[in-house]
């Protein structure tokens, strides 16, 4: 089976995007032979997989479903919520599950300072969790209007191996690839599996990090991307945008900017890691069975 996030439908995509593709991602599973399993929280009970009408409820205009991170859903649980899972969020209830593999777009990570250069305390709940929390997340880096430099730091602190589908360099995710090298490489979801597996023999309970690029011909150009940037954080700098905010804010001006060229992005790397995930997942139970 292959997780999938919620939040990336309800508060990533707009309307009528966000179900073409949510149903695109579950098609990509099955296609790889594995089994999807999108998961939300309906009515304060977490579902482990969503069938056609409770995806078209999540997707639905004005549906208000919240955005739950791991800590929030204790609470959603008790007062009856409807939510949308995170990151941090899919992949406990995908452990809770017994699920392994989790396919998303992009990892959380630090923020960037406004003005760049400061020090900042903004760090996603995901990187703690990814270091608690045994499952394969496959993703195409972390958003580059995050601090790719301290966000691998993390990484390596919390002792999250990171490894390399097809590259050698950590990718950002509308860029194929970053300053920052992976330390571990491989070419094909066989090879994934095998370090996934032995890597669950290490004491432990971290996940493991799978960073596939953004296909190639979908990347962003590179002026393009850093001047959105630049511009960006300027604009979260004088409109004192903070915390959970920011990430929506950067996307949005993201996608204006560069005339949805960022959006089909997101769209096509997110559905290019569910297809690796799933085959992750196949070779995960092909050699489970030997």
């Amino acid at each position: 089976m292959v997780a999938l996030e919620s939040t990336l439908l309800a508060h990533g995509l707009p309307p009528g995007r966000n179900l073409e593709v949510g149903l695109r991602l579950e098609r990509v599973v099955r296609a790889a032979g594995a089994v999807p399993a999108t998961i939300a929280v309906l009515d304060g009970v977490a579902r482990i997989g969503l069938g056609a009408d409770e995806l078209a409820r999540l997707c639905a205009p004005g549906a208000g479903f919240a955005k739950l991170s791991r800590r929030d859903l204790g609470a959603a649980y008790a007062l009856g919520c409807d939510g949308a899972t995170t990151v941090a969020s899919t992949a406990t209830l995908a452990h809770q599950a017994g699920v392994g593999v989790f396919a998303t777009g992009g990892l959380g990570g630090v923020h960037l300072a406004a003005p760049v250069g400061a020090a900042s305390w903004d760090v996603s709940a995901d990187l703690d969790v990814l270091s608690q929390t045994p499952v394969v997340v496959v993703c195409s880096g972390v958003k580059s209007i995050l601090d790719i430099a301290a966000t691998v730091e993390v990484l390596e602190t919390r002792s999250v191996p990171v490894i390399g589908f097809g590259t050698d360099s950590f990718p950002g995710f509308y860029l194929r690839g970053s300053a920052h090298s992976v330390p571990w490489r491989v070419d094909s979801a066989v090879a994934a599996a095998a370090v996934v597996a032995a890597h669950r023999e290490v004491p432990g309970g971290a996940g493991v990090l799978l960073v596939n690029p953004v296909p190639v011909e979908f990347e962003l150009d590179v002026e393009l991307h850093d001047r959105l940037l630049r511009e960006g954080m300027e604009m979260v700098r004088e409109r004192d945008i903070r915390g959970k905010d920011v990430t929506p804010a950067l996307l949005a001006h993201f996608h204006e900017g560069s005339g949805g060229a960022s959006l089909t992005a997101n769209t096509e790397l997110v559905a290019d890691n569910a297809r690796v995930a799933a085959e992750v997942a196949v070779a995960l139970a092909q050699s489970a069975s030997r």
